[in-house]
């Protein structure tokens, strides 16, 4: 069969202060019609690069390629001129960003969005533009769509601005896809929904798709190929059956290999009570008229109550849009939020800010998406010291040695901490801020989606460190996450949240192997089991 892209040889470096680093030596690569390859690897082996390099999206001239040939039929893409990278990207090469919060305007509503690529590409008017964003959107099963249309993306849950950077990238029905870790941000009943789309649509219009994903369960389940890379080179290449039933490579039978921990429950309840909510919700009004009043409220979280032992782990599960992050903002005061939170018999909704100062050392949060939380006009060891500076806690020296042990903790090196996030992988970026929030030893950390961006060997790394953590410390965890297999290895007690609401909480291994409601069934089905049987209980 005939490749319609061809990679090869292609070698990206970068320049830095400390002379060229390679991100990618020498890969050949090559896609078929109607194929889906993937490339597999740990953070910063070099898959994204390579996504960038074929778009030539990378930062020029501080990037370049001293060899290789990228060809898109007849077209050659390495310095090819502006007007053809103009008709190729967003037209016949789609691209779905791993981190969408910082690709998605944050100035535009969803509908211009999505409107610009089918004004710029197809040339539709404004009426004929918003009936394709509603059929888009209804197609990665976003709930009430037409709403969705006028929302911002901080507005979005991380899962639905994931699904409308599909929507886009979709929007011109693209000859190839590069899907650069497209269910990242997902729940695992919406993962199915959005892998069933994508083979769809490429058997329905022969579209090729290149896969970025960490996810091998999902690889398993999707490719025809895959591509293995390891610190920018790549090591194996094999069909999808051969490399998951007798890979050649060390390096790839560690990737397959890499289990994670079981958890040890801790049922002391003589521990004492960290944190404790009692009929906790965070409702926001709904406005209309020319007075604005309010007629009603949007229930983001609704009466969730439960209590946090020190040393315990919650683990918060749902779909994406049910209210998680909501929580953990109530929680944190960072977030209106209606009932009772105590943190260590401290009423937070009535502290002031300099008395809520003083407990934001022993309060920390790892957010969702590492890049939007980490500033960009920040080197490393700023970032992660910053939190020591308000607190006042070490000189220039002590700070410097905190910051080069936390990294080495976290699994980076230390010579990395005069560098900035945007020269970091996803998953590295991620470690960077679970290093941030750790490096003031907390008593309660709350982690949201700490290892979405994670391959599961790095995931066994960080869930082993934040273990570790745990029983050395003493810490407690909220842990908030769409993968029930790591909130299985992490958590003593399981809330499951839906639109906002509690369908099921209790012991986390009693909800894990007899799950009471269908809806926490339909969970643990697309979790363990790789498919999904009850499509109702999915985001329409």
């Amino acid at each position: 069969m005939d490749s319609i892209l061809t990679i090869d040889n292609l070698s990206t470096e970068f320049a830095t202060e400390q002379g060229s680093a390679y991100a990618v030596r020498n890969v050949d690569i090559s896609l078929s019609s109607g194929e889906t390859i993937a490339l597999v690897g740990e953070s910063g082996s070099g898959k994204s690069v390579i996504a960038l390099s074929i778009l030539q999206l990378l930062p020029y001239p501080r990037a370049n390629h001293p060899t290789g040939s990228i060809r898109f039929h007849n077209d050659e893409l390495i310095n090819a001129s502006p007007e053809v990278l103009k008709r190729v990207r967003g037209d016949q090469i789609g691209i779905i960003f791993q981190e969408p919060m910082t690709s998605l305007n944050p100035l535009h509503m969803v509908e211009k969005q999505i409107s610009e690529t089918l004004t710029l590409h197809k040339g539709l008017n404004l009426p004929q533009a918003r009936a394709r964003c509603l059929e888009l959107l209804q197609q990665v099963r976003i709930r009430d769509p037409e709403s969705k249309l006028k929302s911002y993306p901080h507005q979005l849950s991380g899962g639905q601005r994931q699904r409308v950077m599909i929507a886009m990238a979709l929007a011109n029905e693209p000859e190839i896809l590069i899907a650069d870790e497209p269910t990242t941000a997902l729940d695992v009943t919406t993962q199915a929904q959005i892998l069933t789309l994508l083979d769809d649509l490429k058997r329905e219009r022969k579209m090729s798709l290149i896969l970025i994903t960490h996810d091998l369960s999902i690889v398993e389940k999707v490719a025809d190929r895959v591509y293995v890379m390891h610190e920018g080179r790549l090591v194996e290449h094999n069909t999808a059956e051969q490399v998951f039933s007798n890979p050649e490579q060390p390096y790839t039978k560690s990737l397959l290999g890499a289990t994670l921990p079981v958890r040890s429950h801790d049922h002391d309840n003589q521990k004492p009570i960290i944190l404790e909510a009692k009929s906790c919700g965070v409702w926001f009004p709904i406005k209309r008229g020319l007075l604005k009043r309010v007629q009603g409220y949007v229930k983001a979280a609704n009466d969730i109550s439960f209590t946090l032992q020190q040393g315990q782990t919650i683990g918060v599960v749902g779909e994406s849009g049910s209210g998680k992050t909501s929580l953990a903002l109530a929680l944190l005061g960072l977030q209106k939020a209606r009932g009772e939170i105590r943190f260590k018999d401290q009423l937070l909704g009535s502290l002031s800010n300099s008395e809520m100062k003083s407990i934001r050392r022993q309060l920390q949060v790892v957010f969702q998406d590492p890049y939007g939380a980490l500033s960009p006009r920040f080197s490393i060891q700023q970032i992660i010291e910053e939190g020591l500076i308000a607190h006042n806690l070490g000189n220039q020296r002590e700070r410097e040695a905190m910051v080069i042990d936390i990294l080495e903790k976290v699994g980076l090196e230390p010579n990395s901490r005069n560098r900035y996030p945007h020269e970091f992988s996803g998953g590295q970026r991620q470690r960077i801020a679970i290093a941030r929030a750790m490096i003031l030893k907390p008593e309660l950390v709350i982690l949201d989606e700490p290892t979405s961006a994670l391959d599961r060997s790095v995931q066994v790394t960080i869930i082993d460190l934040l273990l570790k953590l745990q029983q050395d410390n003493n810490l407690a965890y909220i842990f908030i996450s769409h993968d029930l297999r790591v909130v299985r290895a992490l958590s003593d007690y399981l809330i499951v949240l839906r639109n906002g609401n509690v369908v099921e909480q209790g012991e986390a291994n009693i909800l894990f192997e007899s799950p009471g409601e269908p809806y926490t069934r339909a969970l643990m089905s697309a979790a363990f089991e790789l498919h999904l049987e009850d499509e109702s209980l999915v985001e329409q």
